[in-house]
């Protein structure tokens, strides 16, 4: 007898591609800081049916028009606005170039849309809805505000809410000299997410195994 196939992502979260994203800001309130930095990894599913990282896609945000943007975020960040190296683009564009390669995962895990995943996935939301907002795109891919947040399902797993102790209770690296760039970050939450899932999965076939033992 063949055995049934491993569910693709559309049947796992009601047909949405959990989508990792870290943005890097100019401040904390998303209504008037600007948007500096994005990235995005999609989640899809390797030949055995574990959570693994696709392909990063991240890019540098120019400040809109009238933005503020708040020197002690800078700070914490190590962006420079005035480096000639950032090759940052207008949001519009910005949104575009992240868009695109989510809604092809989407596709090509058979999911309807993303769900943005997140530590303190709120945030992230947040610039990314008022970017959407402010340009008028309506391509946008991720659901309006249902979200994964790894906050919760770090605390749950691993007693850690915070997520450089969080990636590490996971037995994940990781390196202090890195964080606050929108593509370390988003790497690490996207690692610490299936680190999360595929633990959970082994758990529930533990259960089973014991069960039908019984």
């Amino acid at each position: 007898m063949e055995s049934n196939p491993l569910p693709r992502m559309s049947q796992r979260f009601r047909g949405f591609l959990p989508v990792v994203v870290d943005v890097e800001t100019g401040g904390f309130d998303c209504t008037r800081h600007a948007l500096l930095e994005i990235a995005a990894v999609p989640i899809e599913l390797d030949g055995d049916g574990f959570y693994v990282l696709g392909e990063t896609v991240s890019t540098h945000v120019e400040p809109y028009q009238g933005s503020e943007i708040d020197p002690k975020s800078l700070e914490i960040t190590g962006i420079r606005l005035d480096s000639p190296l950032r090759g940052a683009i207008e949001e519009r564009a910005a949104l575009d170039h992240i868009f695109a390669p989510v809604r092809a995962a989407a596709k090509r895990n058979g999911c309807q849309r993303a769900i943005l995943v997140g530590h303190n996935a709120h945030f992230d939301l947040g610039f990314l809805n008022a970017a959407v907002a402010r340009v008028g795109h309506k391509r946008n891919p991720f659901h309006p505000f249902s979200t994964f947040d790894t906050v919760t399902l770090a605390g749950m797993a691993y007693g850690q809410t915070v997520l450089s102790r969080a990636v590490q209770a996971a037995g994940l690296p990781w390196d202090a000299d890195q964080a606050h760039s929108a593509v370390y970050d988003t790497e690490r939450t996207a690692q610490l997410f299936c680190a999360v899932l595929n633990r959970w999965r082994q758990f529930s076939e533990n259960d089973l195994a014991a069960a039908h033992e019984d």
